[in-house]
C-alpha cells in the first residue's frame, strides 16, 4: 500500500491527485460523522494482463421516453447490479442505471419539462444529482436527500437553462465515492436553437465518451479502497479498458467527460494532430479552439472536434493521455483508439463564432472559499471548506437572490490538488492565480481545476431557483471526506 507521502509526492509530480486515506466506505452515516479506516484492508495489485483495443468502444443509449404527453418528456430508471464486459472476456460486477456501464444518454431541451423516476434495486442509499444543472432543492440530489432500498422517487427537470453537455451521478454522503467508482454515472445533454442552428456533427458523429481510471483484482473485478489513487491504474472509455472506436473519414463531435474520482487527464492524439474544442462543461464557447491537448479534472467536460479525413481509411490513432501521475505509461499513456475503417459524406463545419455570452453584470458581493485537507494520515482524515467539515444542518453562505457574486477560490494545501464545483449555477472564471483565463476556460463552467497554492476567481450569478445547495471539491473522494458546504438562495 501507498504511504500518504508517496502519493502527496507523486501528485506533486503533475497533474492529478490521490490521497491515500484508508477508508472503506459501507453504510450512511449520520451527519458530522466522516468515513472510518479499515486498516487491515490489503488490496492486491492487478495481476491480469490486458490487452489493447481488442473490444470496440460502446455508445451508450439513448433512452426513450415513455411519454412526451403535456409538454412533459418521461423517463424511468433503474439502479441496479449488473455485470459488465470491461476487461476482454470477464465478467466484472458494477453498479449501473437500468444495466448500462456507464449509465444511459437522456436528451432534453432547454424549457422543455422532463421527469425521471429512479428505482433503487441496489441494498444501499442513493442520491441522483444532475451535476451543471439549475433545479430546484428538492430535485438537486443531495447529499442527505436519498432513496433508500427498493423505494422509488421522481425527479423533476424543468431544463432553464441552455444547451449544455452535463451528467449525472450519485451523490448520498459518504458513499457518492464506491457508488460513481463502481459505475453510477450517466450523461445528460440539453440542446436549444443556437445550437441546432450550427453546423456542428451530429447523429451517430456525434459521441459521449466519459473516461475514468480503475483497478482490478486478478479476477477482473473492480478494487475499492478510498484514495487508492496510485493503484487505479487501468484507463476506462465508455466503460471498456482501451478499446478500439471505428470512424469514419470526416469530423466527430466528441463530448468528453472525466468521470475519475480523483485522477486529472490531458488528453491528445499520439500524432499531436488539431483537435478543436468548441464546449466547456455549460455549453459552446464564444469561439472555438485549436489546440492539441484538453485537460480535465474529475467532473470537468469538453466538446471537442476532431476531422478523421487527414488520416487515410485503414488509420488507427491512439487518444493519449499525457499525465502518468501514479503509474507507468503502458497503463496510463493511452486511453483508445480511434480506427479509420471508411469514407462518408461531411457537410458539417465550425463557425468562427459559436454563441454570444451576454456581459457579465456589476458584482453585487464577494466571498472566499479556501479548500484545505489533513494530509498527516490516519483514519479519521477530513476536508475542510473554510476550515470546516460538511454539515447538512450548517448554512455557510447566504446569497440574495438575483445576486451576481465573484467568489475567490483557494487550495491552500501545498502538495494536494483540489477542484471546485458550484451546485445551482453556471459560472464565468473571471481570473487564474492574477491572469485572465485561457480560451478553454472562456465558456460558461461548473467545475474547475485549483492546483496546490493556486487560486481561481469566478463570478456566478443567482437568478433562478430559492433554496439550499452544496459546493465542494469535486475530486469525490475528498466530498466524501467532508469538503463540502451549504449555501441558501433566499
Amino acid at each position: 500500500m501507498p504511504t500518504r507521502r508517496t502519493v502527496l509526492t507523486a501528485t506533486m509530480a503533475a497533474l492529478g491527485s490521490g490521497v491515500a486515506t484508508g477508508a472503506a466506505l459501507t453504510p450512511l452515516l449520520k451527519s458530522g460523522d466522516h468515513p472510518q479506516a479499515s486498516p487491515a484492508t490489503q488490496l492486491a495489485a492487478a495481476a491480469l494482463p490486458i490487452e489493447k483495443f481488442r473490444l470496440p468502444m460502446p455508445v451508450p443509449p439513448v433512452l426513450t421516453p415513455y411519454s412526451r404527453a403535456g409538454g412533459t418528456d418521461r423517463y424511468r430508471m433503474t439502479m441496479r447490479p449488473a455485470r459488465a464486459e470491461i476487461l476482454p472476456g470477464i465478467g466484472t460486477d458494477v453498479l449501473t442505471y437500468d444495466g448500462h456501464f456507464p449509465g444511459p444518454v437522456v436528451r432534453a431541451r432547454s424549457g422543455r419539462r422532463l421527469t425521471v423516476v429512479q428505482h433503487n434495486r441496489l441494498d444501499m442509499p442513493t442520491s441522483v444529482h444532475l451535476h451543471g444543472a439549475a433545479v430546484p432543492p428538492e430535485e438537486d440530489g443531495s447529499p442527505m436527500d436519498t432513496i433508500a432500498p427498493g423505494r422509488r422517487r421522481r425527479y423533476t427537470y424543468q431544463n432553464r437553462q441552455s444547451h449544455a453537455s452535463l451528467w449525472f451521478h450519485d451523490h448520498a454522503h459518504h458513499m457518492e465515492s464506491e457508488h460513481v467508482y463502481r459505475g453510477l454515472a450517466g450523461t445528460y445533454l440539453i440542446t436549444d436553437a443556437v445550437e441546432e442552428a450550427l453546423p456542428l456533427p451530429t447523429g451517430r458523429y456525434d459521441v459521449p465518451i466519459a473516461i475514468r481510471d480503475a483497478r482490478f483484482d486478478d479476477n477482473g473485478q473492480l478494487l475499492y479502497q478510498m484514495g487508492d489513487f496510485l493503484h487505479r491504474t487501468t484507463l476506462l472509455a465508455n466503460g471498456r479498458a482501451y478499446p478500439y472506436f471505428q470512424v469514419a473519414a470526416r469530423t466527430y463531435r466528441l463530448r468528453l467527460v472525466n468521470t475519475s474520482n480523483l485522477r486529472t487527464l490531458r488528453l491528445r492524439l499520439a500524432d499531436g494532430s488539431e483537435m478543436v474544442q468548441i464546449g466547456s462543461d455549460g455549453g459552446l464557447l464564444p469561439a472555438p479552439h485549436s489546440t492539441d491537448a484538453v485537460t480535465l479534472s474529475p467532473g470537468e467536460r469538453a466538446d471537442v472536434v476532431i476531422d478523421f479525413a487527414r488520416y487515410p481509411v485503414g488509420t488507427g490513432v491512439v487518444l493519449e493521455n499525457t499525465l502518468l501521475t501514479g503509474g507507468p505509461a503502458d497503463l496510463l499513456g493511452q486511453v483508445l483508439r480511434f480506427d479509420v475503417v471508411r469514407t462518408a459524406p461531411d457537410d458539417s463545419l465550425i463557425p468562427p463564432v459559436l454563441q454570444t455570452l451576454p456581459p457579465l453584470p456589476t458584482p453585487t458581493a464577494e466571498r472566499s472559499v479556501v479548500m484545505t485537507m489533513d494530509t498527516s494520515g490516519g483514519p479519521h482524515a477530513k476536508g475542510y471548506i473554510n476550515g470546516k467539515v460538511y454539515d447538512p444542518d450548517r448554512i455557510d453562505d447566504r446569497v440574495r437572490h438575483g445576486a451576481s457574486e465573484v467568489w475567490t477560490v483557494t487550495n491552500g494545501d501545498k502538495t494536494v490538488p483540489h477542484n471546485f464545483h458550484l451546485h445551482l449555477v453556471q459560472f464565468r472564471i473571471l481570473e487564474r492565480n492574477g491572469r485572465s483565463p485561457g480560451p478553454a476556460e472562456s465558456g460558461l463552467k461548473d467545475t474547475v481545476l485549483v492546483m496546490p497554492g493556486e487560486t481561481v476567481k469566478l463570478q456566478a450569478t443567482f437568478d433562478t431557483y430559492r433554496g439550499v445547495y452544496l459546493y465542494h471539491c469535486h475530486l469525490i473522494d475528498h466530498s466524501a471526506m467532508g469538503m463540502m458546504a451549504q449555501f441558501r438562495v433566499s
